[in-house]
């Protein structure tokens, strides 16, 4: 008897590939490489895993090939029309941004008015320009857009930046930043009840490895004086455990941070005499 399957697009090859690729293995889910095949299933979980190109990926799922699909959110502000986001993953974030020449002055996004923008996002662009009441000249081109203002096709260019190197190396600059992006999963309504079950359970361990990722277990020994204050910096999940050491006057206390979090309050905790820190990974967290 075969069992219904869900079936999820994932791009086939960079870097948002491979950390969906990685995180479904954490989850427990096998998975074939896909680099030369267009579709694979799990071997230990009921999962279908379709490659295709970032850009097919949100038409794939609106036509029920795929039922939902991992993207970047970019990808799905630009051609998601009909497809909901259902959940955010947190990775591979960027920015889509305005650049030009780096001789240019610039004095607001009225710069762009009456000249040409080069882009391989025209429907989150101009949404932007019309909101800014800016008329301009869209240049829809795929592949290597910041060379456009090099060739005298555009004044500028709206493209992804991450590190911002690439406008560097061709001589443009930065100007306006126009939406932050990052790996989100779409999906289409209506699945059918069984595979929605398979679909909840998937982002549950998901949500679960995203968890461990973003967050540390911290050990440390702290003077019973500074108890209150130490447990008032570290809170953790719930609260954090307590427990007294051998020597007389010190307790043990174990919590749960975002690494972040930790960095922004370590001074504090060694201020409070707080000694023999740990920072421990977390596998897998269960919220």
């Amino acid at each position: 008897m075969n069992m219904e399957k869900l079936r999820i697009a994932i791009q086939k090859s960079g870097r948002l590939s491979e950390k969906s690729v990685s995180i479904l293995k954490e989850a427990g889910i096998s998975v074939t490489n896909g680099a030369r095949k267009l579709l694979s299933v799990s071997g230990s979980y009921p999962l279908e895993i379709l490659y295709l190109r970032d850009d097919d990926i949100p038409q794939y799922v609106k036509d029920k090939v795929a039922d939902i699909g991992i993207v970047g959110e970019n990808v799905y502000s630009e051609k998601g029309s009909g497809i909901n986001i259902i959940d955010r993953l947190g990775f591979s974030r960027c920015r889509l941004s305005l650049a030009i020449p780096k001789q240019e002055s610039y004095s607001g996004p009225e710069y762009f008015e009456g000249r040409k923008i080069a882009t391989s996002y025209p429907v989150i662009l101009k949404q932007f320009l019309d909101e800014k009441g800016i008329s301009a000249e869209i240049h829809e081109i795929s592949g290597s857009v910041e060379v456009a203002p090099g060739i005298g096709l555009a004044d500028g260019i709206f493209d992804i930046v991450s590190s911002g190197s690439t406008l560097i190396s061709n001589g443009l600059k930065e100007v306006e930043v126009v939406m932050h992006s990052e790996a989100v999963i779409i999906g289409r309504e209506h699945l059918p009840d069984s595979k929605q079950a398979i679909l909840d359970d998937l982002l549950f361990r998901i949500r679960s490895v995203l968890a461990a990722t973003n967050n540390k277990y911290i050990l440390l020994n702290a003077p019973n004086e500074q108890l209150e204050k130490i447990i008032d910096l570290i809170p953790g999940m719930k609260s954090p455990t307590v427990m007294p050491l051998a020597e007389s006057g010190w307790s043990s206390v174990h919590s749960v941070l975002s690494e972040d979090q930790f960095w922004q309050i370590i001074g504090e905790l060694r201020a409070l005499g707080a000694q023999g820190i740990l920072v421990i990974p977390i596998e897998k967290m269960i919220v």
